[in-house]
């Protein structure tokens, strides 16, 4: 829509500043990540299947790359995103040249950390990338090897993509990296907690993403995390970022679940007024603005927002403030 290559129009006027490119192939991805629409194994032919619950038409690179250029005072970024595949990282470099070579728009490789070294990481960044995403997804090693790696049947290892995020740390600059972390995939708050202080201490950002079971996958029974501990975490992880929320002034009770922050309630009220810490995470533009906003990314349009495509309005906070029950939550 962005580009004009398909009509239509999104819920409360919101914009998709980014555009999100996805690698496809007829055998879709060989990773079998229990949660994902691209599993290997989910039933149905690949070019059929969604994923993250909406289908992604198929258009010619080079068509993509013009457009891109046509648009780009619309456009604050481009993100190109591999799967498991081999043909994956030289198509990622031949997609990134061809956007480039158009185009100044800023570009984001989200990769596949199972197939890069740190040789072909500085590759991505030669071919003009300047921000490169993982998909950890998972928050804690046990959840990952569970639904991600050799317990899900899959190609995947929690080593791995630390060394690979390290790596592009590395080769790509402090905050010029992100983790994607969904929550919802069976760790605890202490696991997320956790990996928001380790992150942070490792200059990567952490992308929060809420989990949305999707039909034909192996977790497609299972819940999505309720809205307050949703809204619950997105606040913690803000102030943890923004506020140097120390560890200890976080309360978790015997099963790892927030239980309690000790932060001062008029920081907290300004975080709940300001409404940043439940917008999208992701990619900024080439003015430092948020790009990837991902609309309805893990929701439906009529539900209640999971993460806002926008900065809330004076209309939102009365419903951000009674999601989150802070009241039970501050000290």
């Amino acid at each position: 829509m962005t580009l004009g290559l398909r009509p239509g129009r999104m819920f409360r006027n919101a914009t998709c500043d980014c555009v999100n490119l996805l690698e496809s192939y007829p055998a879709g991805c060989y990773a079998n990540c229990t949660y994902c629409g691209l599993a290997r194994e989910r039933p149905g032919r690949a070019r059929d299947n969604t994923f993250i619950r909406v289908g992604w038409p198929l258009f010619p690179t080079d068509r993509v790359a013009q457009a891109v250029a046509d648009h780009e005072g619309r456009v604050g970024r481009v993100c190109v995103a591999m799967v498991q595949d081999k043909r994956a990282y030289a198509d990622l470099l031949d997609i990134t040249q061809r956007i480039r070579r158009r185009s100044d728009v800023p570009i984001s490789a989200l990769v596949t950390a199972t197939l890069l070294d740190p040789e072909r990481l500085a590759r991505i960044r030669e071919a003009g990338a300047d921000i490169v995403g993982i998909g950890l997804d998972a928050a804690s090693e046990e959840v990952f090897f569970r639904t991600r790696g050799r317990g899900a049947r899959g190609p995947h290892s929690w080593t791995q993509h630390w060394e690979i995020a390290r790596a592009a740390r590395r080769i790509f600059g402090p905050m010029k990296v992100n983790c994607h972390v969904v929550v919802g995939l069976g760790e605890t708050d202490r696991d997320l907690v956790e990996l928001f202080y380790r992150l942070r201490a490792e200059q990567i950002a952490a992308y929060l993403f809420s989990f949305n079971p999707e039909p034909g996958t192996a977790m497609a029974g299972h819940p999505r995390p309720a809205l307050a501990r949703w809204r619950r975490i997105q606040l913690t992880k803000y102030l943890i970022e923004r506020h140097d929320l120390p560890p200890e002034a976080i309360e978790l009770d015997g099963e790892g679940a927030l239980a309690g922050v000790r932060a001062p309630r008029a920081m907290v009220e300004t975080c709940l007024d300001e409404g940043v810490a439940f917008m999208t995470n992701g990619c900024p533009d080439r003015n430092g603005r948020m790009a990837c906003n991902r609309p309805f990314g893990s929701y439906r349009p009529g539900e209640a927002f999971r993460d806002y495509p926008f900065l809330p309005t004076a209309d939102d906070r009365p419903a951000i403030r009674a999601e989150t029950r802070y009241e039970e939550l501050v000290r």
